[in-house]
């Protein structure tokens, strides 16, 4: 079967309990399975009674899998994922993202399953919003991508994410924004990883925590609220100030 774990808390899909199980081992990791048990969401049937059925048609495939679902009587923690034809169910579908739906995958019902090719269709559900640079990555002159910050409930700067690579326009109209740090910069002494579960650590350049910038961003966040996937640059809002953008309420744990 083809298919991925997920832990749910609170009416939830919970990626960040997830991440607390994969970094575990030993007892602390027996302690989390109790604690924040997996489901194994299947949506796909790669073999069946020794039989490769990856040369099979998605449609004939999706029938054999709800087969062995109910001859084998499968419950949790083994869950169908749901899949539907009807645009209208897709419309639904969208609107459940306070649950952590992160988007759809769409399939040719006459595909085969091809491992590591290109025959699917992922649809991430994003959002506009609005952020505060508090550093780049390149130079004050040529920014490559901006880091980027929130203010949380206790007043405290948090570091929520990055963005992808900068056009060459943006690029030069946020080096005509930005101011170099001074002291006292709410990031002073911190450092930053290249990406979630990479060792690698940007060099970056702190700026004056003023700038505020639209970006577009999925829903999917990490323990700490910070987006687990790049922003994407929108434009630059000089006409609005720190104290504009929403604070950011991170979790209790």
């Amino acid at each position: 079967m083809d298919g991925e774990l997920v832990v749910w808390e609170a009416g939830r899909l919970a990626f960040e309990r997830l991440q607390d199980r994969l970094q575990r081992r030993g007892a602390a990791a027996v302690r989390l399975a109790g604690q924040w048990p997996a489901h194994f969401v299947v949506f796909d049937l790669l073999r069946l009674s020794g039989t490769d059925t990856t040369g099979w048609p998605y449609q004939q495939r999706r029938a054999a899998l709800e087969q062995v679902f109910t001859a084998r009587q499968l419950t949790g923690p083994w869950a169908l994922c749901p899949p539907t034809t009807d645009p209208e169910t897709v419309s639904e579908w969208l609107t459940w993202t306070a649950v952590g739906l992160e988007g759809l995958i769409f399939k040719r019902l006459n595909d085969t399953y091809r491992p590591s090719a290109g025959g699917w269709l992922k649809y991430k559900v994003r959002e506009t919003t609005e952020a505060i640079v508090g550093a780049v990555t390149g130079t004050l002159a040529a920014p490559r991508t901006l880091l980027l910050g929130g203010y949380d409930d206790d007043g405290r700067m948090q570091h929520i994410g990055r963005t992808t690579l900068l056009p060459r326009a943006a690029s030069s109209t946020v080096a005509g924004l930005l101011i170099p740090a001074r002291g006292g910069h709410p990031w002073a002494g911190w450092s930053f990883s290249a990406g979630w579960g990479s060792r690698e650590t940007l060099d970056v350049t702190l700026v004056k925590p003023e700038l505020v910038v639209e970006v577009g961003v999925d829903i999917a966040r990490d323990a700490f609220r910070r987006w687990r996937h790049p922003a994407r640059w929108h434009r630059a809002r000089p006409d609005l100030s720190p104290t504009d953008v929403p604070n950011m309420t991170l979790p209790r744990r």
